[in-house]
């Protein structure tokens, strides 16, 4: 679930001083920044949506675009997160409503956005149990059997993750607890949590409005997942470890270089040819080839700014795609990531 940042009503040099702040793994500057809009006037909810929110975005923006190190990246969320514990301090407001319990899925580390919803909801009288990053289902249904919870916030902001968001979904409906949904994992526009048959908010405005209306919270159509029944989603997991080893080998013969890669280097690549796999995995879950043409979008724009030439991926695309020629809708995903691909100047899937 994110925080989507709407129309700014922060003063001039607000929004520059607390980027540098980050920039500069300076706390305490960041912090000032932040507290001087909350005694200035501005309302808590807005320095969380209109000055943490899309400072956080500018930040992965940075990273994707290898101006930032991973080192970098994880000090200004460190810091960000501080920002958000010290505007709930100085507001400090007492719950008025039920509980709502907001977690991240499991294997979903990115803790930020859902925390920006936790606290907005809080802001709004709601008594807020958060759960923070990769929350097991077992332990998520676990704690809702102790704790009674008016509703589930889940957060993902990876597609590959959607098949355990989707067994996550299911296992808090069976305790009869009402479920919303955000982050990038179910689509800009929510579609892929309309296939999963489950209430997506766009933001955290838009989550506080749903869960205050019970009755539309719980009125979701069905999930749209009839197409799983040609078993490919299942078979290319069974065949992941198999896959990933063939496209490595397959890498090796093509580009000898790469047998001079240090550990770190064939960790990443093993990483990529894995997160390939996944996508393609989460694309047939939701029977959609858009997710998977997306990511292979964006990981073109990751490798090229990192020295990667994009008709490498075009050439494991290609071998994937000779591999899984017996997987009709996994192929022709391929083909779609290829021919997009092709348009960036990579080369694409034959």
């Amino acid at each position: 679930m994110t925080a989507a940042p709407t129309a700014g009503i922060l003063p001039a040099g607000a929004w520059p001083a607390y980027l540098d702040g980050l920039q500069e793994a300076d706390e305490y500057a960041a912090i000032e920044v932040a507290v001087g809009l909350l005694e200035a006037g501005v309302p808590a909810e807005r320095v969380l949506l209109d000055l943490v929110a899309p400072a956080q975005a500018e930040v992965g923006e940075r990273w994707a675009r290898n101006e930032w190190s991973v080192a970098q990246e994880h000090a200004a969320t460190h810091i960000s997160e501080r920002v958000v514990a010290a505007v709930a301090a100085y507001a400090n407001p007492r719950p008025t409503r039920g509980r709502v319990v907001v977690a991240c899925m499991d294997g979903e580390w990115h803790a930020l956005p859902p925390r920006l919803v936790a606290e907005v909801l809080r802001l709004r009288g709601w008594q807020v149990t958060f759960l923070g990053a990769s929350v097991p289902a077992p332990h998520l249904v676990s704690y809702l059997h102790r704790h009674d919870a008016h509703a589930v916030a889940l957060a993902c902001a990876l597609p590959m993750r959607l098949p355990h968001a989707h067994r996550m979904i299911e296992a808090c409906r069976r305790v009869d607890v009402p479920v919303v949904v955000g982050g990038r994992g179910f689509g800009a526009d929510g579609r892929w949590a309309r296939k999963l048959g489950v209430a997506w908010a766009p933001g955290a405005p838009s989550a506080a409005d749903l869960i205050a209306d019970e009755r539309t919270l719980r009125r979701v159509p069905p999930a749209e997942l009839s197409h799983l029944a040609d078993d490919e989603y299942t078979s290319l997991l069974k065949r992941r470890g198999e896959l990933i080893d063939g496209a490595l080998a397959e890498l090796r013969e093509r580009d000898p270089g790469t047998r001079d890669y240090t550990p770190s280097q064939m960790d990443s690549t093993v990483s990529d040819l894995g997160y390939i796999v996944d996508f393609l995995a989460a694309a047939l879950y939701v029977d959609d080839a858009t997710l998977f043409t997306e990511f292979v979008d964006w990981l073109v724009e990751i490798l090229t700014s990192r020295g990667v030439p994009a008709p490498t991926l075009g050439s494991t695309l290609e071998h994937y795609g000779r591999v899984l020629r017996d997987f009709p809708r996994a192929a022709r995903f391929l083909g779609a990531a290829g021919s997009s691909l092709a348009r960036l100047g990579g080369a694409g899937v034959r």
